[in-house]
């Protein structure tokens, strides 16, 4: 057990020793990613950006789906949901390919490449935070000014985060001596969005089965932005739910640094 932590402490030093290294390689991955194309980085809130106008269309027009059953209005109650699922898609769709994507770094022995998923990850949240203005701004249209709730912000996110680095150092892991694992994971993501309450109220379940959707840990956190920007609940206030994802959490962030740091002295074998 005490060797494990030691190997736990010094893949977490090594990382805090890159900090500068991981801040200039997520700027380039943001700018690289799009530099051949005339719009450059606008591409990056492009598509996000025409799939929710599209779905709230869809649901507001198409299904005439009208304020949710805590009077929310609609595109609100589902933008909420839709932002952080897409940075949790995104994030982790690049980051379980950042060891094949960075291979060439990878074979270099000097190089960290536990910092790999981590600079994906990040990468992604920089068109998350511009995601999350724009919910400020939807709400204000509907009259939802930030209140003392909206500050949870700051603890939904960093959750979010650490669950997304271990699953993240875990796939990416993988992903070196199994190509086929971001194909599972496309495949899992279009399952998980409908196990999600993002396109739909879990308040429409039979009493009781709302458990069983309540264990997948994106809910809590869907909820948590919910609760944000258009509830008055604060997470401490669910308290089984906050220790069921504090422990989902805790498990994919030590199991992802776990696996990685097993497998890492192999990587440049595979690749």
């Amino acid at each position: 057990m005490g060797t494990k932590l030691n190997v736990f402490a010094d893949f977490l030093r090594d990382i805090y020793k890159s900090r500068r290294l991981i801040t200039g390689m997520v700027k380039n991955d943001f700018k690289v990613k799009y530099a051949s194309s005339a719009l450059g980085i606008l591409w990056a809130f492009v598509q996000p950006l025409v799939q929710i106008l599209v779905l709230i269309f869809v649901f507001s027009v198409g299904f005439r789906s009208g304020p949710t059953s805590t009077g929310v209005p609609f595109a609100l109650w589902l933008i909420c949901g839709l932002v952080p699922w897409n940075f949790f898609a995104d994030a982790l769709t690049n980051g379980s390919n950042s060891l094949v994507e960075y291979s060439y770094l990878v074979k270099k022995v000097v190089f960290r490449t536990a910092i790999l998923p981590i600079v994906k990850t990040f990468s992604s949240l920089i068109v998350h935070g511009v995601f999350i203005v724009i919910i400020f701004v939807v709400a204000a249209v509907y009259g939802y000014f930030p209140t003392i709730y909206t500050l949870q912000i700051f603890y939904y996110l960093p959750c979010l985060l650490f669950m997304l680095l271990g699953l993240n150092w875990m796939f990416s892991a993988l992903a070196a001596f199994f190509r086929d694992v971001s194909q599972f994971i496309n495949v899992a993501l279009q399952i998980l969005i409908w196990m999600t309450p993002i396109l739909w109220s879990i308040d429409i379940l039979p009493r009781g089965s709302e458990r069983f959707f309540k264990l997948n840990p994106m809910f809590y956190i869907v909820q948590g932005y919910r609760d944000c920007f258009s509830g008055n609940t604060w997470f401490w206030e669910r308290p089984v739910w906050s220790m069921y994802f504090f422990g989902v959490m805790i498990a994919c962030f030590s199991a992802g640094a776990m696996v990685f740091h097993k497998l890492r002295p192999h990587f440049s074998d595979v690749l």
